[in-house]
């Protein structure tokens, strides 16, 4: 058996032509989706991912705004520069690259943007209402997980979802959106007691832990979904990736690949959530007025 290939890019593209028909759409109606992506300090994968952000904004009619600011940057004028943005009503979504230089509270940093234009969904009203079931925004990468599943039609209601790794960026909150589609969850994390017997039991099993190859062939259940989140570069700038590809492809029924799996859909669903926020920002304008 050799596995299919979630091809994330052209998925990434079919659903960016849905975006940008509904920016025009916008547009035509007074209101051109707006994102704002603050950067501070020099790292270079984090530019990398900020440009990267910023060109496929601009492709889909989404106005862009990047702040890039020094390393020393302080606190004080990020929550400042967060704040005047909450009020701009050019700008439907904020992102604050992470991480932050190690003087600035990420948990403050979250917690000051609103909640309604909190498009990567790390603030704790939407990651407690996405716990609740009633998700006002998802998050991007297990947003962008949720749609490589449905693009291959995989029932998910009934199946065994393993996910390793707990971050409340990826793991928790894929648990979340999992659980709300029918899936039986496990959840496993560094301290997991003989990882391949959870992982050898899952239909589908996302792996999200940043470890090199830390997911083998014989670890993986004939037949799975393997979802590839993890990455990481080494020394020499070589991409790795959490899922050893070669081997595993043989085993699994369906496998995304690094790169060019669930990369490309996060920056995409990150610009669904921008223009969620601003087709919800027309709709009270709208109501308003009536």
């Amino acid at each position: 058996m050799t596995a299919e290939i979630i091809n994330g890019n052209l998925l990434a593209q079919d659903l960016r032509v849905d975006i940008a028909a509904r920016a025009a759409k916008l547009t035509e109606q007074g209101v051109t989706p707006g994102l704002a992506v603050i950067l501070v300090g020099d790292s270079a994968a984090s530019m990398v991912y900020v440009m990267n952000k910023e060109k496929a904004s601009k492709a889909m009619g989404i106005h862009s705004v990047l702040e890039r600011y020094d390393a020393d940057f302080s606190e004080t004028a990020l929550l400042e520069r967060i704040q005047a943005l909450n009020e701009d009503p050019a700008i439907h979504g904020i992102l604050v690259q992470l991480p932050l230089p190690p003087h600035i509270d990420t948990h403050k940093v979250i917690a000051a943007i609103k909640p309604e234009k909190d498009v990567d969904c790390f603030n704790v009203i939407n990651a407690g209402l996405l716990m609740t079931g009633r998700p006002q925004i998802r998050p991007c990468t297990p947003y962008g997980v949720m749609k490589m599943l449905e693009s291959i039609d995989y029932p998910i209601t009934g199946a065994h979802a393993v996910i390793v790794g707990a971050s409340n960026i990826v793991g928790k909150p894929m648990a979340m959106m999992l659980l709300q589609a029918g899936a039986t969850i496990t959840i496993c994390n560094s301290k997991t007691r003989d990882l391949a017997y959870h992982t050898r039991l899952a239909d589908i099993l996302i792996a999200a832990t940043g470890q090199r190859n830390i997911i083998k062939a014989d670890m993986i259940k004939p037949g799975a979904v393997v979802i590839d989140v993890g990455v990481e570069r080494d020394e020499n700038g070589k991409l790795w990736s959490d899922v050893d590809f070669p081997n595993v492809k043989e085993v699994a029924g369906y496998i995304s690949p690094v790169p060019g799996g669930v990369g490309p859909m996060t920056i995409t669903m990150l610009l669904v959530n921008t223009i969620e926020a601003a087709e919800k920002k027309l709709q009270e304008k709208l109501q308003a007025e009536k």
